[in-house]
């Protein structure tokens, strides 16, 4: 939590101005039981009407200087506060942005969506307290006990004892409470985790007629929660019951010492009702201070938190300066494998590839052969855990990142549309890309046809992760997007497999016309996608089977030709 206080250093105003005017009205404060004395020993005490109505005028400043003071208080507490928590939150995200998909696979996504969300209201709330009452609350306590002992030491020592009483109590509670607290966020992350997994799932859930199993798991997850919160509450409940219990029985014995004092002639009526007041104060002040130190605690909990995703080293290092790559080969991967972070074996293994420019690689394979993984090692997604990979001769890892992401054009597994018009989508390829620039990559991209049918055309509004439109339409939309921004080399990641084959022949002879120049990764489960490929490499466990042309790895491949076969079936026979 102590590494984020660098993000305050621009509202070191706020952070102290907004203590300063709550000592302000805590001053104030502290000076209206001694007014209501005054006016019950010397105006209603001697009937002195105009003495009543003077020292109710200075009751009243009293109470507007607070008034003032608490609403300032609170605006640069406010301020501070979201400002703060705003500058760690856009850290937080740009930070993000850094990882590799290694780390960001590690933490999670629903973590850190707790992170930016969650964890931050809280740490944002535990921030305005503290500037609010982390001084003037103590400052109450030991200024009413001072300030008692000016009227009366003998009640005084009253106060001392049911200091230490209500504190060990408020105290004492807290320090059971706070673990607990630190359980109920881990709990929180859990239902979230599981709540995610459910949306994202919903299609493949109701598929499989999965409902009542995770709705029992999402139960079992949230009464586990939700006792845990019960409990905790059941004690943090104890604080006021306990707390009002200690003080009304100190109340007892200040007025029965009071009145045998007051009957004395040692103190005064007027005396005895400030002492009540001074004591009510305390009362209210350590209860405030207990909720502080929860607030705080589970603020620094979740600071922690926050800041463990920060000191977390992206593994993609690059340097800043642009270089210059001239090669025989634009693509060359030479002994080149990967390891998951935290698998058991390798998920490619000694792969050697060269590609020149222009050229056209088909990947395929069975399930988890390891195609997915050759591309996002291409495009730098994941380091390779052993080999090199080169771009024009030059290795990966001597790009910046900018520089290395502006020469491809990546069309994932998934299609990942934004909620926005169909322009600022395919935006994303080429941020300044005119309208033109559009149509022809959506014309290439086989697009253009639907697109020109939607209300709009390219004004029509996509829904976040295009749910407003088909499997096909969205596949299309994202080959456009890649190849818009006119990219050296384009990865097309399965991105077809929901268009039909005729869209598919047409989309690929687009391909090879209009971008001949242009170096092309296709990852396909169907040979018909890949068999006009300059290159084809077969994949089995991680490992190159096979690389070559469609007619030499029919030949000698066994991997291929039992895939070929199985789509092929009838002209295999024949």
């Amino acid at each position: 939590m102590r590494k984020l206080l660098k993000y305050m250093n621009e509202y070191k105003k706020e952070a102290f101005l907004s203590p300063f005017f709550k000592m302000v009205e805590a001053i104030f404060e502290l000076f209206v039981p001694l007014v209501v004395a005054a006016i019950i020993d010397n105006g209603i005490g001697r009937a002195d009407s105009s003495y009543v109505v003077k020292m109710a005028l200075v009751m009243f400043a009293l109470a507007a200087v607070g008034l003032v003071s608490s609403l300032t208080a609170q605006y640069f507490a406010a301020k501070a506060a979201i400002c703060f928590t705003s500058k760690v939150r856009r850290a937080l995200f740009e930070h993000i942005q850094k990882l590799s998909y290694s780390e960001l696979d590690k933490v999670g996504t629903s973590t850190l969506l707790t992170r930016l969300t969650s964890d931050m209201n809280q740490m944002q709330n535990g921030v305005n307290m503290v500037l609010r009452l982390f001084l003037r609350s103590p400052f109450i306590v030991f200024g009413a006990m001072i300030m008692a002992f000016t009227i009366d030491t003998r009640s005084a020592l009253i106060f001392v004892v049911t200091i230490i009483l209500l504190s060990a109590v408020v105290f004492g509670i807290m320090m059971v409470c706070i673990p607990l607290y630190e359980k109920i966020q881990l709990g929180v992350d859990g239902v979230l985790s599981a709540t995610r997994e459910n949306l994202s799932g919903a299609r493949v859930i109701r598929a499989f007629c999965n409902e009542e199993s995770e709705l029992r798991d999402f139960e079992d997850k949230n009464a586990i929660l939700t006792a845990l919160q019960n409990f905790t509450g059941r004690i943090s409940a104890m604080t006021n019951p306990l707390t009002l219990l200690i003080v009304n029985f100190a109340v007892i014995v200040l007025i029965y010492t009071g009145g045998i004092e007051v009957n004395s002639g040692l103190i005064t009526t007027g005396e005895v009702i400030a002492l009540y007041n001074y004591m009510s104060q305390i009362l209210v002040e350590l209860v405030k201070l207990a909720n502080l130190i929860i607030t705080v605690t589970k603020a620094a909990a979740c600071g922690d938190r926050i800041e463990a995703v920060l000191e977390i080293e992206p593994s993609l290092t690059s340097p800043d300066e642009e270089v210059k790559g001239s090669g025989k080969y634009i693509v060359e991967f030479k002994n080149v494998g990967l390891r998951y972070r935290g698998a058991s074996k390798d998920s490619l293994t000694g792969l050697d590839l060269k590609v020149k420019k222009g050229e056209t690689v088909g990947v395929i394979g069975g399930t988890g052969s390891g195609k997915t993984s050759l591309v996002d090692l291409l495009a730098r997604f994941y380091d390779a855990t052993s080999g090199e990979i080169l771009i024009n001769g030059v290795d990966i890892k001597e790009y910046p990142q900018p520089q290395l992401r502006s020469l491809f054009g990546v069309v994932a597994q998934k299609s990942a549309l934004f909620k926005g018009s169909i322009r600022s989508n395919i935006r994303w390829g080429k941020a300044d890309a005119s309208d033109s620039e559009i149509m022809a990559a959506l014309d290439a991209a086989q697009a253009k046809e639907f697109v020109e049918k939607k209300e709009g055309v390219l004004d029509y509004m996509i829904e976040q992760g295009g749910k407003n439109l088909s499997g096909g339409q969205r596949q299309r939309l994202t080959i456009a997007r890649a190849l818009v921004g006119d990219p050296d080399i384009l990865i097309l990641d399965d991105s077809s497999s929901a268009l039909d084959f005729a869209t598919d022949a047409k989309l690929r002879k687009t391909l090879r016309n209009r971008f001949s120049d242009k170096t092309v990764f296709i990852v396909s489960q169907r040979t018909s996608s890949i068999q006009h490929a300059d290159t084809i490499v077969v994949l089995d466990d991680g490992k190159a089977v096979g690389i070559g042309k469609h007619e030499e790895l029919l030949k000698t491949c066994g991997v291929y030709k039992e895939i070929y076969d199985s789509q092929f079936k009838k002209e295999a026979v024949s």
